[in-house]
């Protein structure tokens, strides 16, 4: 089972959350659902280094609320927000129509080195740049831990390093419990692309046992008002 069923949807009943919170009737269904994963989409694409946790996707009839949380949020919003409006245009006119209004909210990682899609995006960079993936799948690995992950493991395929025959590497280190429905464990799948072609990183991190929901989104609210709170102190 631990192969075939991802270790984030496998835990949506006791630890995680939705990231889309919409309902549709029948008629809107389809076209709902083609939008979200455009954007989705566009938004992987367009902020590709500005490191990118999650993003979260909340509609109404009349509006469209996109929350992203980014590790570099400077490299969203742009000089002067700049960057934000561009993104909300070509939102509301290349895959809304201008049907839909768009609001957006950026919010930043608190721990990026605990964010498995954060770091598979790092290692993506690193590859793409032709760095050796021993080396890469090693500092991941060493950035976790030192952040306090419980466990970590790293897994590479595909021709890596260039070689003719395709292959896969693991690493990992510390505990990882996958099959223990109350371990927090995060999940990515990222892909770089070579000159030799794709190279397929997955990312697992243990960070504990929950006991409880928790949304990622309120938990930066909260991290975000705890830091403006320190400052006035």
């Amino acid at each position: 089972m631990g192969h075939k069923v991802s270790p984030i949807i496998h835990r949506i009943p006791a630890v995680n959350v939705w990231d889309s919170k919409w309902f549709a009737r029948r008629e809107n269904m389809s076209e709902w659902l083609r939008q979200e994963v455009a954007i989705r989409t566009l938004l992987a694409k367009q902020l590709k280094e500005a490191g990118i946790g999650a993003v979260s996707v909340e509609r109404t009839a009349k509006d469209v609320t996109i929350t992203i949380l980014a590790a570099k949020p400077g490299a969203v919003i742009g000089r002067n927000g700049q960057g934000l409006d561009a993104i909300r245009k070509d939102i509301e006119r290349n895959i809304l129509r201008f049907k839909t209004k768009v609001r957006l909210n950026i919010q930043a990682v608190t721990q990026p080195a605990l964010c498995a899609e954060v770091i598979g995006q790092g290692a993506a960079l690193e590859i793409e740049k032709r760095m050796p993936f021993r080396r890469v799948m090693k500092q991941i690995i060493e950035k976790a831990m030192a952040a306090g992950a419980q466990g970590v493991k790293v897994s590479m395929s595909g021709r890596l390093n260039g070689a003719e025959i395709a292959r896969r590497e693991v690493l990992s280190q510390g505990k990882m419990s996958l099959i223990t429905i109350r371990s927090n464990v995060d999940y990515a799948i990222v892909e770089a692309n070579t000159i030799y072609g794709k190279i397929g990183i997955k990312v697992w991190i243990y960070r504990g046992e929950s006991f409880g929901r928790k949304d990622k989104f309120a938990v930066a609210n909260e991290a975000d008002a705890k830091q403006a709170a320190d400052k006035k102190r």
